[in-house]
């Protein structure tokens, strides 16, 4: 998992992020560096920090040895440069192999190129020989087309062999806004970047790509963020644990919210899954509302649990009547049916705050702009990847996932959380968060129930669908990392957050 940003000197908003956690898209990174410029430091400052940092994360992940600086036809190119003039200074063997011409170089990266007094070597696989440590200075986050030719047979040899890389800003192939390789990408061990992360870097690929990451300060002034006006953001509690630690003397179950979950004919686990991570995450209230012939079994399970009969759509939008009822969770274990269906349109028209997960979004699979017409007030949408083609089908091949998130949530008029190594939360206004604090152990059945009644829990306590859904995620993923090792199930989460809730206090 690569290195989070450091969180510093920053002062907690609702949901206005700490500055240190803003990822910025290329435009952005490129209007970050026009505003250190017209503030006076220099592209030439500016490409020397960044050449600098990266020699020396370089040093100090590595033992010495040849290094051999692969340069691009650009600024990433010029960064080259600068790594080769530090290394070598250091007392480090340098090649330096250039693909294009010395004298097509412009701008800053010609001036880079002037202060390396070493050889220019074309690219020859024979650079390779010695197994050196390869510095990635070919394209930076920007790439618009496909690696191909020398460069694309660079990229395939250093991989096959296993080489150490250490990439300059992301590893070339790898798109810094979407994520996706563009016909190959380095495997680096180490990536160091400039300023801010970029989204690409925590998409699934720059996850697998990028190795450890490293964010630098070069220059440029935190001032520019306030300029370019970020909108995404690595999760972290830094964005939302001031919301959660509350400690109102006054506050009784009601003050904490009434969860009230859908449950179905079968798969009654996962409705009590996500009753016991509601009340676990704060919710004053859990009631599951059962058909009548499985109610002894939710009456028999947990004992904090409430159960109220609901048979159908009317009789859950009975329950509903009781406006304390202030957050409703729809579908896990719901089951696809006319009573699920029924149900989520009640939730909507009562505009309480709802979640709908599983169930209830496969049920409108065929109804998505009547699910869509119905949302009004605060809901919340958490589907995988097949779920969310269902209610979006054009949006299933974009390769971009917060682009197509972002569009889904404007769409629907829903925040959306899709799930996956990288899960993505975008709001309808174009907020969005990066969540990537997670384990592979959550891939195991009833997790995402155990998600989606934490959602609820935090949705009954106010929070709003971006804040409830960034926090969730969040809290779930550590509960997977503090069990530490295989064996977990879904019912050990909802017994972890007790001290992970408790760990948030450190971040206020």
């Amino acid at each position: 998992m690569p290195a989070r940003p450091d969180l510093h000197d920053l002062i907690p908003r609702d949901l206005m992020p700490r500055d240190a956690l803003a990822l910025l898209g290329c435009a952005q990174m490129a209007k970050a560096d026009a505003f250190a410029i017209a503030g006076g430091v220099s592209g030439q400052v500016l490409m020397e920090a960044a050449g600098r940092a990266v020699a020396v994360a370089a040093m100090e992940r590595h033992p010495r040895r040849t290094a051999v600086v692969l340069c691009g036809p650009g600024n990433n190119g010029g960064d080259g440069f600068v790594i080769a003039r530090h290394l070598h200074r250091a007392g480090w063997p340098v090649r330096l192999a250039l693909f294009g011409q010395i004298e097509k170089l412009r701008g800053d990266a010609a001036w880079a190129a002037g202060t390396w007094k070493g050889p220019i070597e074309p690219w020859s696989p024979a650079l390779l020989d010695d197994a050196p440590l390869v510095i990635d200075a070919i394209f930076g986050a920007g790439l618009s087309r496909p690696v191909e030719g020398d460069i694309a047979a660079a990229i395939e040899l250093v991989n096959e062999r296993k080489l150490p890389v250490v990439a300059v800003d992301v590893p070339t192939g790898l798109h810094g806004d979407t994520g996706e390789i563009l016909g190959g990408a380095f495997q680096a061990e180490t990536t160091v970047s400039f300023f801010r992360a970029k989204p690409g870097h925590y998409s699934v690929e720059g996850l697998r790509r990028c190795g450890r990451l490293r964010i630098v300060d070069i220059g440029i002034p935190t001032a520019a963020l306030a300029s370019i006006g970020c909108q995404t953001w690595l999760n972290a509690p830094a964005l939302w644990a001031h919301l959660l630690l509350r400690g109102d003397i006054a506050d009784h179950k009601y003050a904490r919210g009434h969860l009230t979950i859908l449950a179905g004919p079968h798969a009654t686990g996962a409705a009590r899954l996500a009753a016991l991570a509601g009340r676990r995450g704060g919710a004053g209230l859990v009631t599951i509302a059962a058909f009548r012939s499985t109610m002894a079994a939710y009456q028999a399970a947990e004992p904090g649990n409430l159960v109220a009969e609901a048979d159908d759509g009317p009789e859950f939008a009975h329950l509903l009547a009781d406006e304390r009822r202030n957050a409703i969770l729809i579908g896990p274990g719901s089951g696809v049916s006319g009573r699920t269906r029924d149900s989520v349109l009640s939730a909507l028209g009562a505009r309480r705050r709802v979640v709908l997960d599983a169930d209830a979004i496969t049920v409108f699979a065929s109804e998505a702009d009547l699910l869509f017409g119905a949302i009004s007030g605060p809901t919340l949408l958490t589907p995988h990847e097949g779920e969310f083609r269902r209610l979006f089908p054009d949006l299933g091949g974009n390769a971009d996932k917060l682009e197509r998130v972002r569009r889904a949530a404007v769409r629907s008029g829903a925040t959306i959380l899709l799930k996956g190594p990288d899960t993505v939360i975008a709001e309808p206004g174009g907020r969005a968060v990066i969540n990537v604090h997670a384990s592979p152990a959550l891939a195991t059945a009833g997790s995402g129930d155990v998600l989606a009644g934490l959602i609820g829990g935090l949705f009954a306590q106010g929070l709003t669908p971006l804040a409830a859904a960034s926090a969730a995620a969040w809290l779930h993923g550590e509960c997977a990392l503090q069990f530490g090792g295989p064996g977990l199930i879904a019912e050990d989460l909802p017994a972890l957050l007790p001290r992970v809730l408790q760990s948030l206090s450190t971040f206020n």
